[in-house]
């Protein structure tokens, strides 16, 4: 069994969105990356929901911003491209919305992600057996992996332990 990392809270290494994008912009810095204005205001935005959030509610948060920013939705989506690229953001395909990477410092990475249908939390999986057995199989049936989404859809704790029986 792959080693399990300890990290499943979604709040754990992002609940400081100003750390967080302190962090991405110390990664860039190392990888020789530029992290403009308009893209570290996309990820601090995304890092202070608290929870996975859509391209266009990003943008209504950054036109609602203390500088009155009228952005179109190409800046936002550029930003998200970029920030996806590098690994700083995940992409929820199943919801079409975004999360902050726990790990800012790592290359691209595959993680399956825990989503609540109730609270919408979505919880990285820092499991690499997961991964690696799903790639594992692709490759044994000839298929050649070049990404990985897996998105399981349930129940958190904490909704689930407020069901009634």
């Amino acid at each position: 069994m792959g080693k399990s990392h300890a990290c499943t809270d979604p709040h754990h290494h992002v609940d400081d969105a100003d750390a967080f994008v302190a962090a991405v912009e110390r990664a860039c810095g190392e990888r020789g990356l530029r992290l403009t204005a308009q893209r570290a205001r996309v990820l601090g935005l995304i890092a202070q929901a608290g929870q996975p959030i859509k391209a266009y509610d990003l943008l209504d948060r950054f036109r609602a911003g203390e500088d009155g920013a009228n952005v179109a939705p190409p800046t936002v989506y550029r930003a998200l491209d970029f920030l996806l690229a590098n690994g700083f953001i995940h992409k929820l395909e199943s919801i079409n919305a975004f999360v902050a990477c726990h790990h800012p410092n790592a290359a691209q990475h595959s993680v399956p992600f825990l989503i609540c249908n109730r609270c919408h939390s979505a919880t990285e999986l820092e499991d690499a057996s997961i991964v690696a057995t799903l790639d594992a199989a692709a490759r044994a049936l000839g298929f050649a992996p070049q990404a990985q989404t897996l998105e399981v859809h349930g129940l958190c704790a904490r909704c689930a332990g407020g069901e009634a029986g």
